[in-house]
Formats: C-alpha cells, structure tokens, sequence
C-alpha cells in the first residue's frame, strides 16, 4: 500500500505541473514575435497571442488591442488559444481527481465515486488533455507559417516552446495514468475494497473467545529428560514398564496465535513400581504336596512317614 499512495503521489504532482505549464502558456501572450521586413518610421513590430496583439512603440512602450497593428490575427489561432484553455481546464479537473485519489486510499473508504471508475476517468481526462493540447499547438503553428506571406516576419514566442513542454508531459501523465488504471485492476490495487483474507499478509483475525478446542484423546507424552515421546501410549494407558506423563495440548490465545502448553513431568510417586498384595497362598513351593490331608508317603527304613512344610510368606 505505501508503494502505491507513492506512486499516486507522484502522478498527483506529475497532473499539477502539467496545469501548472498548460496556464502559464495561456496567460503569458508571448505565442510568437511579428515584425515588418521594411524598416523606417513607420515599422510595425510587436508579440502576439491567440487573443490578443501588442504593438511595441518607441521609448520601451506598448499597445495591446486588435487594432492597434496591421498584423491580424486569424480565426484558426483563436481556436487554437480556445483549445488550449480546454486543455487547462482538464488538467486542471485531473488535479482534482488526485487529491480525491489520495483521500481514498487514506480513508479506504469510496470518495464521490468508485475507486476504479475515479482512475479510468483521469485516464480519459489525461488522454484528452494531451490531445487538445497537440490540436491547440499544430493549429497555432500552421496558420503562424500562414501570416509569412502578408509581409511579416513571425518568430516563436516562449509561451508556444511552454505549450510544447506541456504536451510532453501530458503525454507522460497519460502513460503513467494507464498503468494506475492496471494496477487499480490487480489483486489489492483497489484500496477501497475488503481485504483478501487468503494472503497471509493481508488476513484478518477474527477472535472468538467462547471456542474451545477439544482436547486430543491420543496425546503424546514427552519427558523432560529425554524429550522423545512415548510409543504406544494411548488413551493414557502405556505398556508395561513406562510411565505415562501428560499429554500436549495447544491452547488457542485471543489474539489468533497458538501455545504448546508446558509438558509436565510426571510425579516421583508415579515412578514407583506398584507392590503386589501379598497373598497369604504363596509359600515355598512343593511340588509333591497336593494340598489334600494326605501327602505322598515317603518311605525311610521301610517305614512311612507323613511330612508337612508349612512356612510364612516372606515380602520380597
């Protein structure tokens, strides 16, 4: 966006000096110089514009009128002098048009009219401007190569060479106003229009503070020693032998971004392999003993005798 109200700038002041030039031709009636070829006291010298002749007189004085000199003026300068002013005023109308420009991208917001209609229209007026002007200069020029063959010498004026600087310059405002008219065209040219919410550089985060995100139900635990996560931990049973920690979760801030919570290590209590109950069955195993009243007979000498082992359980 800066590039552009940078560049809408610089055609703002690229239209003002075009004004500026197109008005300072009309204004200063300097289109060309008229002098009699004959010498003596009665020359008839002089400057002239599309709307008026001044006569130069002795002791550094003038004479302003259309009859004050033999020299006359045609029709078809008169039209070229109302050519130029028309070209003035549309520049001038252009120059209007820039600083509404500005006010839109300031503001985004629309300003007497769309964005886009606001940037073709100072295209056309450009477009105008530059050929009234050419029309204005040709015209002036062809009917001054006329006036010659009444008995003048004629010369350009500064006013006409200003006109002819002018020209170029509007020439130039008319290129640069067609490529504002192409960029207007592209994605984020029209500042007046919403956002594209696709490009990252452009979204717009919308915070919904009531969301909540369900947590995962297969988390996957981390210990702070090793920083590796546990294999087949589920649901927050592991196997046998590992020891189940704290599933990670992501938390949702309201300002969009997202916070891996801090994973826990489990407590020291945890890590302690659970003791079996005693059961009061277990003892020193026999195997010949059934579990019946009688055991198996052992014979000694020839005798039998019964042998029962019956010995507490011991905690390992």
């Amino acid at each position: 966006m800066a590039k552009s109200t940078l560049y809408a700038a610089g055609v703002t002041c690229l239209g003002f000096v075009c004004f500026a030039l197109a008005s300072v031709a009309i204004g200063i009636p300097i289109w060309g110089y008229y002098d009699s070829p004959s010498g003596g006291y009665d020359f008839d010298r002089g400057y002239f514009g599309p709307f008026k002749v001044c006569k130069q007189l002795t002791y550094n004085r003038e004479k302003c009128g259309n009859d004050v000199s033999k020299f006359r003026l045609s029709n078809a300068v008169f039209v070229s002098g109302l050519l130029a002013i028309g070209s003035s005023a549309v520049l001038g109308i252009f120059c209007i048009l820039s600083v509404i420009q500005h006010a839109m991208i300031s503001s985004r917001e629309k300003v007497v009219m769309p964005y886009t209609t606001l940037v073709i229209v100072k295209l056309m007026l450009a477009l105008l401007g530059g050929v009234l002007a050419i029309i204005a200069t040709v015209l002036f020029a062809l009917q001054i190569d006329e006036q010659e063959r009444f008995g003048f010498k004629i010369s350009r004026g500064i006013s006409f060479y200003i006109q002819i600087v002018a020209i170029v310059l509007t020439i130039a405002l008319f290129v640069a106003a067609l490529y504002d008219v192409i960029y207007s065209r592209s994605p984020g040219g029209d500042p007046t229009m919403a956002l594209d919410a696709s490009s990252p550089g452009s979204a717009t985060t919308f915070n919904n503070p009531g969301f909540k995100e369900p947590r995962s139900r297969n988390g996957v635990s981390v210990t702070d020693a090793s920083g590796k996560p546990y294999s087949g931990i589920r649901n927050g049973a592991g196997t046998a032998g590992s020891v189940a920690s704290m599933s990670t979760t992501v938390t949702s801030v309201s300002n969009g971004s997202t916070l891996d919570s801090v994973t826990r290590s489990p407590l020291r209590s945890s890590l302690k392999k659970p003791r079996p109950r005693p059961d009061p069955t277990l003892g020193i195993q026999n195997p010949g003993y059934s579990g019946s009243g009688s055991s198996p007979p052992m014979r000694r000498n020839g005798s039998v005798k019964k042998v029962r082992i019956q010995t507490h359980s011991t905690e390992v």
